[in-house]
């Protein structure tokens, strides 16, 4: 089981639900790569509605469910495990926001296995 401190940092990535890695959707690639590298979780949010460096709209409508939606990824993790991701994001994230911050840990805790 995976024991994470109290204080731990969280990796941001904004990315285009468009946004592709070697044919497949980016956000998939990055949580397909922290799960290799063992970090503790990573969540995939898409966004409704917004906009980047580009100041370029993205917005779901009810007649156009899907116009490259915002998508961010959160991970929660030590920085230094984080920091094994980051070759791979520079490598990958050609446009986007990545961000880390400090974020105090209350409970990181799945099922025991009988």
């Amino acid at each position: 089981m995976v024991k994470l401190p109290e204080t731990g940092v969280l990796l941001r990535i904004f990315i285009g639900e468009k946004d592709s890695y070697k044919g497949v959707p980016l956000y998939e690639q990055i949580v397909l790569k922290a799960r290799e590298l063992n970090l503790a979780g990573a969540t995939v949010v898409r966004g409704l509605m917004g906009f980047g460096a580009h100041s370029r709209l993205h917005m779901a409508k009810l007649l156009r469910l899907s116009e490259d939606l915002p998508v961010i990824i959160e991970i929660v993790d030590t920085e230094e495990n984080l920091n094994k991701l980051i070759p791979f994001l520079d490598e990958t994230v050609k446009e986007g926001l990545i961000t880390m911050e400090k974020v105090r840990v209350i409970k990181y805790r799945h099922p025991q296995s009988k």
